[in-house]
């Protein structure tokens, strides 16, 4: 017998399963449901410490599915997601993920003010992968 795999289509991979467990492995903060593109349960996550490590625990399961979403919603192009998501995590206050993408002006913002003072950074966690398909699409 045998069953079913779906795999997206050839060059439609835009998120990596092995950022998405990189990111899982700080998960109770919410960073992989970030990176997948649920930001509202990435917040909850980042508030509750992963629901108290339970959802946190079962996000190992759903990562598989979590990339295959992310893989059909959003846009490939010339912008790596996993490289805008890497600058954005570990330097995002200084705006280098801004720089990558293009967004010379508030690149400079972000590096002058620290993310305008965090909350841009938490804005670009709720957006970038939105931010990027965007200028995918573009170009």
């Amino acid at each position: 017998m045998s069953t079913a795999v779906y795999s997206p289509p050839v060059g439609r991979n835009t998120h990596s399963i092995a950022i998405g467990y990189l990111c899982w492995a700080f998960g109770f903060l919410g960073m992989h449901r970030f990176y997948y593109g649920k930001p509202v349960t990435g917040t909850i996550w980042f508030f509750t410490l992963g629901l108290l490590g339970v959802g946190w625990l079962i996000d190992a399961f759903l990562i598989p599915s979590m990339d295959a979403r992310a893989d059909r919603r959003y846009v490939p192009g010339p912008l790596d997601y996993n490289v805008a998501w890497i600058l954005l995590v570990f330097l995002g206050p200084f705006g280098i993920h801004r720089f990558y993408m293009g967004k010379i002006i508030t690149g400079i913002i972000w590096l002058l003010t620290a993310g305008l003072f965090g909350l841009g950074w938490l804005y670009d966690l709720w957006t970038l992968n939105d931010q990027i398909s965007d200028i995918n699409a573009r170009g």
